[in-house]
């Protein structure tokens, strides 16, 4: 039986937690927010017309992510969009424990750095209660993507749902991680 564990989420409770208990003055090691779950969603306008889009962007987001992506479906009829009820529309995933940890490391190690003209992420997408949204324009910013292989360049939006209470609590969490913010 081997005891393997991701390295982000040792350097959490070896690094973090101490870190933030002093920054915030928590009483307890329990208090210290904590990375609850990564949502990793894409929308596909364009799948209204070719419904192997969400196929290729399910098979793609698996691969990414490492956990099988669902498709997502629309909730109402938009006549302006071409758009019926219960058609798919998007996909997504959502990521817990040490399967979270492991596309945390790879993001900031690997992938945001491979991004075109990159200088940290901003830190605008918190909202107001510890979680913090961003857009990755292109998903082969992924090692894990074949460019020749991707019929599309689509964009997904990455969500970090944390235990914090505020922003500033969440954006120290994600900064002890790692996570690469602008200045």
């Amino acid at each position: 039986m081997s005891t393997y564990s991701p390295r982000l989420k040792a350097k959490y409770k070896d690094e973090v937690v101490p870190s933030l208990q002093k920054e915030f003055k928590y009483k307890s090691s329990m208090q210290v927010p904590k990375l609850m779950k990564i949502n990793v969603n894409q929308g596909l306008g364009s799948a209204v017309g070719d419904k192997k889009i969400v196929e290729n962007a399910i098979n793609e987001m698996t691969v990414i992510t490492g956990q099988k992506a669902v498709g997502t479906v629309s909730k109402k009829d938009i006549s302006n969009f071409k758009l019926r009820k219960g058609m798919p529309i998007g996909a997504r995933v959502t990521l817990r424990g040490d399967k979270m940890y492991e596309f945390l490391d790879r993001l900031i190690a690997v992938s945001l750095p491979r991004t075109r003209d990159f200088r940290g992420v901003k830190a605008t997408g918190f909202d107001g209660r510890g979680n913090f949204t961003f857009g990755v324009k292109e998903q082969i910013i992924f090692p894990e993507i074949d460019i020749d292989k991707t019929p599309k360049i689509q964009g997904m939006d990455i969500t970090f749902v944390t235990s914090a209470q505020t922003d500033e609590e969440a954006k120290a969490l994600l900064t002890a991680f790692g996570f690469p913010f602008t200045k």
